[in-house]
């Protein structure tokens, strides 16, 4: 039933944000894997709504704001405040109709079944990553810088690093921990949720904590600027929230 009403309330959202006969567009979209499990359920229901097609690609946001370098096409991307300034810097998205969509906070996650340490103190997390046998990370993740100097603040970066296991992005912290290949895994909730055979132990302590901001942007070559200004209004509506939400993200 919840499920429903979520549906119901996205709908009614979208009809709000792009008004009626709005002509069909199709917006190609750069995201970040944080928003990847949100955007799986919202895009249907845009789509639905709006009678628009989102052709949607993701990625690290380093490595998507490597492709746009490159030459890739888009009309939204919804990367890191790095990753979308520079964009902006360098002329390929516009500073105008940019917004926040959502924040990530990073937590702690084990393979389902197993104990979970106490990790509600800074103390206990400390701990916890230094009994660990192995911890997981993303190494090329908008998480790696922190993560690195975290372990450098607790002052235990040399009892932890032999301990710990980069994964690829193709292979996120949380897929190496259900797979059984770590011990611990360190990611964004919004990463972690995902994977039935992981669990969320909890989030960082909030002393501690990084909240990572995923703001989105127009494509200043775009053709289709009032579809995608559509969609990153319905991004912020109140029921695109509630799915950010249920999803581990906080509104932008």
């Amino acid at each position: 039933m919840r499920t429903v009403a979520v549906a119901v309330a996205v709908g009614i959202s979208i009809g709000a944000c792009v008004g009626a006969g709005a002509q069909a567009a199709e917006i190609r979209m750069l995201v970040s894997n944080a928003v990847k499990t949100s955007l799986e359920v919202l895009a249907p229901e845009f789509e639905r709504a709006a009678e628009h097609k989102l052709v949607i690609t993701f990625g690290a946001a380093s490595e998507l704001k490597t492709e746009i370098d490159k030459g890739a096409a888009f009309d939204v991307a919804i990367l890191t405040p790095a990753a979308i300034d520079a964009l902006t810097k360098d002329g390929k998205a516009g500073a105008a109709g940019r917004a926040d969509i959502a924040r990530a906070p990073f937590g702690l996650a084990v393979r389902k079944g197993a104990s979970k340490p106490d990790t509600g103190t800074v103390e206990g997390f400390k701990q916890a990553l230094l009994k660990a046998n192995s911890i997981a990370y993303v190494e090329a993740g908008a998480g790696s810088p922190y993560f690195k100097s975290l372990l450098e603040r607790l002052g235990i970066a040399d009892q932890v690093r032999p301990k710990l296991k980069p994964q690829p992005t193709s292979n996120p912290a949380a897929k190496a921990v259900a797979n059984g290949d770590a011990e611990l895994g360190i990611t964004q909730i919004s990463e972690i949720l995902p994977y039935a055979g992981a669990e969320l132990v909890g989030p960082i302590p909030a002393e501690i904590q990084l909240y990572t901001v995923y703001p989105a942007a127009v494509a200043t070559g775009t053709k289709e600027g009032a579809a995608a200004a559509a969609l990153i209004k319905f991004m912020t509506s109140p029921a695109a929230i509630t799915v950010l939400k249920a999803k581990g993200l906080s509104p932008g």
